[in-house]
């Protein structure tokens, strides 16, 4: 058995408790005995979603030994709520003990620097590895086995029923909803998300005339783009695919995608059947296409019914807020899609960013309100000083302003790029995810109160106090000059780095702001890099993205499975005298 580095667990502290453990609170004397793997995770993020679905079968497969605590650790200011961390593990179907840490406590004691991060601890309670990012179910695969086989032998090992109590099961017609979309003689089809089905409403928005799906037809189906014919494109997804529903006859058929996620190396275009997707969120008609927010990959998308085929339309993958033309800008969690109503843009809610933003026939990206990845609020005025706090859904309004549905300030705002300025319509609304103009009135998808729920728009704004914040991470002290940088990455066992193709590895490399790197900033292949901070810049931002292609390590197999790992960082920094001169960010293993 390799000899491997093992470093004593800190406690699990967290001061909004515990969930899914029947009101206990859970200590690491009592899960001693079981291999832990702590997911330090927030809702907000869509690679922490798809971290919760990579270790389902991790989850069922090794119920007896390994155990699965949840570590919610927010980015925004919602997320720090007790209740909508509740909220969220029963809408993610989260089947393990959570604890809820709004001050990033235990996040801090473990030198967490982003979402999703894993680490993994021995049933002696020392951790023995850390993954940062997504794809490295195969990885903890092969460690569990390892611990298993090697605890087993020394007696330490304790099999049995892990600590985790399911909480009792609310009635209601709908549960988290994501959007609507009204359908041509009336009343709505809803995205009923938690429940993996779709919904047709009367026209009250309250009475259920059908529903349509359901498990293992959808997988939390999200946004509904109504076609000129009258068939209904849904964002399936978790399935990382279209769905296509007639309403004339009930049917339900995969329009586009495999259902797998994209990785990087995918293909980015081909028939629609065959190309994987990656998290689509939301889709509307626009050009005589249906674009789709793939929220996975921080790109937009189109899909082409007539010619049944896909391919990006706009973004690079990366993560941030650039404009520019559509293969430059950069996306951060797209979620939200409409027309507008001159038919000449198409808006997009740009979660991450906490962002309302365009594009034109023209394919350039512009940005209404938003400003970056760590700024958010709720501040109306003119709309380059106004604030937004991850905003799910925008709607277009007859006047040409649109409706954006606030989903984190429980709120639905205006932007009216007639005045360029940002108001706010409607506040105490429960997490609004999209909206569906009706007439005078506008029907809002109320996710965490489970209903569509009817206003009528107001001809004067509400008043509401300015409020800014700003994500609160601790910055790392550098020192001023260079910085080395050092993503440690250690191939999984029985895998090795695939260089059959060239470079197996990729970083990618930026600042915020710009000037803050002197030297240093772009792509290469190495995973280390000497980066200069310039003189005079005290703090900023670090963008560091980070792939590695790892395959299994058998000479005799020409065609061996390979596995990708990859992850964003933003990393706040500050410099100091004597402050660190090396920065090392955990891909997979654990920092030497």
């Amino acid at each position: 058995m390799t000899a491997r580095a093992r470093v004593r667990a800190p406690e699990l502290v967290g001061k909004g408790g515990w969930l899914n453990t029947g009101g206990k609170n859970l200590t690491l004397a009592e899960l001693r005995g079981s291999i832990v793997i702590l997911d330090f995770w927030t809702f907000c993020c869509v690679n922490c979603l798809h971290v919760l679905d990579e270790l389902r079968e991790l989850e069922e497969k090794h119920r007896d030994t390994v155990v699965i605590v949840g570590v919610h650790s927010p980015k925004f200011v919602h997320e720090a709520d007790h209740e909508a961390v509740v909220d969220a593990v029963e809408r993610y179907g989260v089947h393990h003990p959570v604890l809820d840490d709004p001050e990033l406590a235990t996040w801090k004691q473990y030198a967490v620097r982003a979402w999703p991060t894993l680490s993994v601890i021995d049933p002696e309670g020392y951790v023995v590895a850390q993954h940062s990012g997504e794809g490295h179910a195969h990885a903890l695969e092969a460690l569990i086995g390892e611990l298993e086989a090697e605890h087993g032998a020394r007696g330490t090992l304790r099999r049995g029923d892990g600590p985790y109590v399911p909480p009792e099961p609310v009635a209601t017609d709908l549960r988290f909803p994501g959007k609507a979309v009204g359908l041509p003689g009336g009343g709505f089809l809803v995205s009923d998300t938690t429940r993996h089905r779709l919904v047709e409403m009367a026209a009250d928005g309250e009475t259920v005339v059908r529903t349509i799906g359901g498990p293992g037809v959808l997988n939390e189906p999200q946004g509904l783009a109504l076609l000129p014919d009258g068939r209904v494109i849904v964002a399936d997804t978790v399935n990382h695919a279209l769905a296509e529903y007639d309403p004339g006859t009930g049917d339900i058929t995969r329009a586009a995608g495999t259902g797998k996620q994209w990785w990087q190396g995918s293909p980015t275009s081909g028939r629609a059947l065959e190309v994987d997707l990656s998290s689509p969120w939301d889709v509307a008609w626009f050009g005589g296409k249906v674009w789709i927010a793939m929220a996975g990959v921080h790109q937009l998308w189109t899909y082409d019914p007539e010619a049944g085929t896909v391919e990006v339309a706009a973004g690079t993958t990366n993560e941030g807020l650039v404009d520019g033309p559509a293969d430059e800008a950069w996306f951060a969690q797209p979620s939200g899609l409409a027309v507008s109503a001159a038919g000449d843009r198409l808006w997009i809610a740009d979660s991450e960013t906490s962002a309302l933003r365009w594009i034109g026939p023209d394919g350039v990206v512009h940005t209404a309100v938003g400003s970056g990845l760590f700024d958010f609020g709720h501040r109306d005025g003119t709309a380059g000083q106004a604030l937004l706090q991850h905003p799910l859904g925008v709607t277009a309004l007859p006047d040409g302003s649109v409706a954006v549905s606030d989903t984190y300030n429980h709120a639905l705002r205006r932007y009216d790029p007639a005045t360029d300025e940002v108001t706010t319509l409607a506040t105490d609304l429960r997490e609004p995810s999209g909206a569906v103009l009706d007439g005078e009135e506008i029907v809002v998808v109320e996710s965490a109160r489970h209903r569509l729920t009817r206003l009528r728009l107001p001809e004067e704004a509400v008043r509401v106090e300015a409020v800014a914040h700003r994500t609160q991470r601790p910055a790392t002290e550098v020192a001023a000059g260079a910085l080395r940088l050092d993503v440690v990455f250690s191939a999984p066992a029985g895998q090795k780095l695939d260089e059959r193709y060239g470079p197996s590895t990729r970083l990618l490399v930026s600042s915020t702001p710009p000037e803050l790197l002197a030297d240093g900033a772009g792509k290469g292949t190495d995973l280390g890099r000497d980066l200069v901070l310039r003189d005079g810049v005290a703090e900023g931002v670090l963008h560091v993205s980070a792939m590695a292609a790892s395959c299994d390590d058998d000479p005799a197999n020409e065609y061996p499975a390979c596995h990708v790992h990859q992850q964003d960082w933003g990393v706040p920094v500050r410099v100091v005298e004597g402050g660190e001169t090396r920065l090392a960010l955990v891909l997979a293993g654990l920092d030497a």
